[in-house]
């Protein structure tokens, strides 16, 4: 009875290193981005969290869309100037971090977003989603979703969730939502929050997403950078 039972765990135990080879196979996506020079996120700014929600089923598409892509990868400036956003953050509100929901996005994951959304018509949908025929900044790594966590690494309250299509989520409509009452006052000061060190950081914000900020002008992404594929 012990032998019979000893050598299945035998079996296993010996063939364990390649199970954990199986499960950390590399990324086709982050290699890519790699060889692009793209740099990891939190390899260079640890204090930074990464949830990128495209990677889970907690989106707009209410699927896995990024698969083996699990990791934030933006071009080295980009990084630069969100490790200076941090530090930003840090001395206004000790022990707040920023809490990244997407990053450089592969131009074919563009398409899967784009075609999501086949009830907008494509005029009002690229306020959404960028055309995969223009292109999005976040295809030439550098543009960037995020928001601020707490100290116990709860997002702060937006008013919205990420990737919420109405005008609650607009920048440019917050005083009125505000005088409404739709907006509150901390919604508002939060927004303020992320906003001010983002672009303090170098970061342009964007009219329809509070979340979304862009290290360059798409004019610029695109005459500096490839496209992510």
């Amino acid at each position: 009875m012990w032998y019979s039972f000893f050598i299945p765990w035998v079996f296993i135990a010996s063939f364990w290193p390649f199970i954990g080879m199986a499960q950390q196979k590399p990324c086709m996506y982050e290699d890519k981005m790699r060889q692009q020079g793209l740099v990891e996120v939190q390899a260079e700014v640890k204090q930074i969290l990464v949830q990128l929600k495209y990677a889970t089923v907690d989106n707009f598409m209410h699927k896995n869309v990024y698969g083996c892509l699990t990791k934030a990868f933006l071009q080295r400036e980009t990084v630069k100037k969100l490790a200076y956003a941090q530090s930003l953050l840090e001395q206004q509100k000790p022990g707040y971090r920023l809490l990244i929901y997407d990053a450089a996005r592969p131009l074919s994951k563009q398409w899967d977003l784009w075609n999501a959304l086949p009830q907008y018509p494509p005029v009002v949908r690229k306020n959404y989603v960028a055309s995969p025929q223009e292109h999005s900044i976040h295809n030439y790594g550098s543009a960037v979703d995020l928001t601020i966590a707490d100290e116990s690494g709860n997002p702060l309250d937006m008013g919205t969730p990420f990737d919420y299509f109405g005008k609650e989520a607009y920048p440019k409509a917050e005083k009125e939502l505000f005088d409404q009452g739709i907006l509150s006052d901390k919604v508002i000061k939060n927004r303020l929050l992320l906003r001010n060190i983002m672009q303090k950081a170098g970061f342009l914000p964007i009219e329809y997403e509070w979340w979304h900020f862009n290290a360059f002008s798409r004019a610029e992404a695109k005459k500096r950078f490839q496209v992510v594929q």
